[in-house]
């Protein structure tokens, strides 16, 4: 057994021996400056803690530190009523401390115990049962946080951990300090009892058994009580104060010290404010100036170094900065901060500042928060930060949207008005400017507030600017997600997978196909606005297909089969059929015998004359027909990707689909065949 547990021990049964063998007045003394030393030590590790769990054991040092004391006093009355005398300690304190004048002895100590039981061991009893409801009432609500921050990845499993113990021993200690409390208010109330329990019969012991007349007896007596009482209650009152200190303690980075000349010292004006106060006080009343004057000076010129201290301090920290600034843009890595490029950027002129300003009501970050979380669900692609940023070379009204620090699209809006888009059939009582629609390029108007219902009423979509870029980012990310979509973000992805389908990942990666093949074959189906939700799928598919081809095209042909449901549902009309336009069979074969194998996959190899001859067709074609969405071009799935990549350059919102990608269930509606 270590020295630190034996001693405990050897305290422990110390306490017991007092409560029943009588000790020499010598021992007493020992032992009364031994409880005056612990208190001290209790009082200064209470006050140097940051937060309460420092000092978790406090209840039970409480227990046993209250037992030790009223120990004590049972050894110390057991010695006064039997010898008359309880050491030079308790001797001291009655004639040295109190000058030997019991009536005063016996005041100070009626006003320690008041202060203490009354004043000090009220409030901390108080403040534990409070302190210890509010915890127990709060503990749910903290451990829901804790789920809550390891869900969202905030924290890691064994952060969490901690944190949940943490949460419990709280409540644990606030709920042992609530109980704990009662030991001070008890050893309080024993203190008065045991003072009068030593006058009264101390008097009886002295006249009847010692043979004292009536004024020695009370002096004697008096005098030793009020010592023991004083000896006692010091401690007690040292004790009281430390479990104020404990309980009332708020988690802090600094100990009771630091926090208390930090936070009063932190206004140095008021310092100045109250020595002119106190000036104030010795000249317009009686008040002696000696007195008010030096303090009054004393507080004013602090003050005033404490403000000075602070203004050098912000001057010293401002050219620190700057230091560290011009430090880090001479260094190399400085460079290295230039050449990053942030994925999609959003920029705009000076005009616009009130759309991105919440002080002005503006909503737009509100709004690309929204946007990132629309695009995940649509695409299960998480989308990268949108850097906002404001840029003079702009016009005042004008935004640009860049991805990969290229510029993708424009836009020119007018904060004051409204776009109107007409629903095909112009009214003319409709007033406005003249635009196209950002994101869709169709005909608009910008029309002013009162024009607004009058649009409503005809059937115009009247959308405010903040709409009009939020549709106009949505389109641009969507029509780019496929850039975005790197080598980084494709192992999130299949990091995340894992978690749930560990065998289909390993199945694909590494053995079969690389991060790169993974994320060619992901990027393709973006590219035709396919989403990738549903990865476990995809990922499945590759698994199958994986063993037999390393050629992405293919296996993204395999993938997008697969994801015949998911394909038809986002072209299917309303009634169940998808409309299409097909190639005829000559068409067909004239592309299936032009495609080309090498040792690097296939290709298409058509006669430059008939591959323009084919584009303009099929672009006839589809200008020919009131498309109601999408124009959707159905072919052969031998065909479908070369088809792709003949029309994509400058048709690239048509939609190629082959046989194999819509479900047996569809009514398929021809509405053109593409000849040549």
């Amino acid at each position: 057994m270590s020295f630190k547990n034996l001693s405990v021990l050897i305290g422990v049964i110390l306490i017991i021996a007092m409560l029943v063998i009588p000790f020499p007045p010598v021992l007493l003394d020992f032992l009364i400056i031994t409880n005056i030393l612990l208190a001290l030590i209790i009082i200064l590790v209470s006050m140097n803690m940051n937060e309460p769990l420092q000092f978790s054991v406090f209840p039970s040092l409480l227990l046993l530190v209250t037992l030790f004391r009223l120990g004590l006093n049972v050894s110390t009355t057991r010695s006064i009523l039997s010898k008359a005398e309880a050491g030079n300690v308790i001797d001291t304190f009655g004639n040295f401390v109190i000058g030997g004048n019991v009536l005063v002895g016996f005041v100070v100590f009626l006003i320690l115990v008041i202060i203490q039981f009354i004043v000090i061991t009220k409030g901390a009893e108080r403040v534990s049962e409070v302190a210890a409801r509010f915890t127990l009432d709060a503990m749910p609500g903290k451990q829901m946080s804790i789920d809550a921050d390891l869900n969202a990845g905030m924290i890691s499993e064994t952060e969490a951990r901690e944190r949940r113990q943490k949460v419990e021993k709280e409540a644990d200690f606030y709920g042992a300090m609530d109980g704990a409390s009662k030991f001070v208010k008890g050893d309080a109330i024993a203190g008065i009892i045991i003072v009068l329990i030593n006058v009264i019969f101390g008097m009886i012991v002295g006249m009847m058994q010692m043979g004292m007349d009536l004024g020695s007896a009370v002096s004697t007596y008096t005098l030793l009580t009020v010592g023991d009482g004083l000896v006692s209650q010091i401690p007690a009152l040292i004790i009281s104060t430390a479990t104020g200190i404990v309980v009332t303690r708020a988690a802090s980075d600094g100990n009771l010290g630091q926090d208390v000349t930090g936070q009063l010292l932190s206004y140095p004006n008021m310092l100045i404010v109250a020595g002119i106060t106190i000036f104030l006080l010795g000249i317009l009343t009686p008040i002696n100036d000696m007195i008010t004057i030096p303090i009054a000076l004393a507080v004013a010129s602090g003050g005033f170094l404490l403000l000075r201290s602070e203004r050098e301090k912000d001057e010293l920290a401002l050219e620190e900065v700057d230091d560290i600034k011009t430090e880090e843009f001479k260094s190399p890595e400085s460079v290295m901060d230039l050449i990053d490029i942030d994925p999609i950027e959003f920029e705009f002129g000076y005009g616009l500042i009130p759309l991105a300003d919440a002080n002005q009501g503006g909503d737009l970050l509100d709004r690309i928060i929204m946007i990132r979380r629309q695009l995940a669900l649509e695409l299960g692609l998480v989308i990268p930060v949108v850097r906002i940023r404001d840029n003079i070379q702009l016009q005042p009204n004008e935004y640009r949207i860049k991805i990969k620090g290229n510029p993708v699209a424009r836009g020119t809006i007018m904060l004051d008005h409204y776009l109107a888009m007409s629903p095909g059939i112009d009214d003319e009582s409709i007033e406005g400017i003249e635009t196209t629609e950002p994101a869709f390029g169709l005909p608009a108007l910008w029309i002013n507030e009162e024009m607004k219902e009058k649009a409503d009423v005809a059937g115009y979509t009247v959308v405010d600017p903040p709409s009009v870029i939020s549709t106009h980012l949505t389109e641009v990310i969507k029509q780019y997600a496929y850039e975005l979509l790197g080598r980084e973000e494709t192992k999130k992805l299949v990091d995340h997978l894992k978690e749930t389908h560990p065998t289909t990942v390993e199945e694909v990666t590494p053995e079969h196909l690389s991060y790169g093949d993974i994320q060619k074959v992901l990027a393709k189906l973006l590219k035709e606005r396919v989403a990738i939700r549903n990865l476990s799928v995809i990922f499945e598919t590759l698994g199958d297909f994986a063993r037999m081809t390393k050629d992405t095209e293919l296996l993204t042909e395999y993938v997008r089969q697969a994801l015949a449901r998911q394909i038809t549902n986002q072209y299917v009309t309303e009634n169940g059929v998808v409309k299409v336009l097909t190639l005829s069979g000559s068409v067909e074969k004239m592309i299936a015998d032009s495609i080309k194998q090498s040792e690097h996959g296939n290709y298409l190899a058509m006669d430059p004359v008939e591959s323009e001859q084919l584009f303009h067709r099929i672009k006839n074609e589809i200008e020919t027909i009131a498309w109601e969405n999408t124009a959707i071009i159905l072919c052969s799935p031998a065909v479908r990707m070369y088809v792709k990549q003949l029309i994509e350059r400058y048709m690239p919102d048509v939609a190629v689909l082959s046989y194999n990608e819509l479900e047996p269930d569809v009514e398929v509606q021809s509405v053109g065949v593409v000849n040549l």
